[in-house]
């Protein structure tokens, strides 16, 4: 993935103010409560939803210790799961990751925004889409799909019925004017499977579907539907897969971010808990980033 010098933590949070409108309302204000490590809240939750990049792994590398964290929440019989905005790649290969960096996940413990786009396009008329994802994945789990992968041919955004954002390896600036302006003269459906604006990669921050899809709302004025965090449809995935009677006080979520994950949580009525040494807000002045945004987390931990 790109990442850019100038794509910093400050960056990162700004763009996320400046879109507030389209993201959820936050819960009221509380005092978070500074912990350790996930070790300290073993005791008070039965389920541990995790975000990944920057909870589990920057880039293609694990956090330290947290493999050793995980496995022992699982041992004592913590239900772990990932939910994660990471779409631009079929679920097969995000199990290989997770198992390649040292996790063990069951299949059905991993909600991506991706699987939640995908569920949702079930009730969707059938119609053609251009697709912004990598085209070197292929169309695995898209097989239903009337797909044509976004390139350099104005005919290909002009066909198009409707539009998936699904990830930006490969994506440039002249095919994001190029949906643009196709946009503009004709305009149509969004989707976008991953709303995150930036992920911690190595070596900095990447721009995700999320920045580029509120770009297009502020260019063309269209409205894109988002499938993932903050939002609640991924939770509503996420519940499906445990108890009916389970009791949302007894599960957290954890991520690296007040606008995605820690306000997701909220969304989904469960505890919360922001991670500050790793990920988006690396560096950043966290009691601010707090009042600024509103955003309040009940657990501050600085690794997971």
């Amino acid at each position: 993935m790109r990442v850019d010098p100038e794509v910093d933590s400050k960056w990162a949070f700004d763009a996320y103010q400046q879109v507030r409108e389209r993201l959820p309302q936050a819960g009221g204000e509380t005092r978070p409560m500074m912990v350790n490590s996930l070790a300290d809240l073993a005791d008070q939750f039965d389920v541990f939803l995790l975000d990944a990049y920057g909870v589990l792994n920057i880039g293609e590398q694990a956090i330290p210790g947290t493999c050793g964290r995980i496995a022992d929440l699982q041992a004592a019989g913590k239900r772990v799961m990932v939910v994660t905005n990471s779409a631009g790649y079929p679920k097969r290969l995000l199990m290989k990751r997770y198992e390649r960096l040292g996790y063990t996940f069951a299949a059905e413990d991993i909600v991506s925004s991706r699987e939640t786009l995908l569920t949702a396009l079930q009730n969707e008329e059938p119609r053609r889409w251009g697709l912004m994802a990598a085209a070197g994945y292929g169309t695995e789990e898209l097989e239903k799909l009337n797909i044509t992968f976004l390139k350099n041919d104005l005919k290909d955004y002009d066909t198009a019925e409707s539009f998936i954002l699904l990830g930006t390896g490969g994506w440039t600036d002249a095919q994001q004017s190029l949906l643009e302006e196709s946009l503009r003269q004709n305009p149509r459906p969004v989707f976008v499977g991953n709303p995150d604006i930036v992920a911690p990669v190595e070596g900095g921050l990447s721009q995700q579907p999320g920045h580029y899809a509120h770009s297009l709302a502020d260019t063309t004025g269209c409205t894109p539907a988002f499938f993932g965090k903050p939002f609640a449809n991924i939770y509503e995935l996420v519940f499906r897969r445990l108890p009916t009677d389970i009791n949302r006080n007894r599960v957290v979520m954890v991520g690296d971010t007040l606008h995605t994950d820690i306000l997701g949580g909220q969304v989904a009525g469960v505890k919360t808990a922001l991670v500050t040494d790793y990920g988006s807000l690396k560096g950043f002045d966290i009691t601010r980033a707090i009042a600024t945004s509103g955003i309040f987390p009940d657990f501050i931990l600085p690794s997971p």
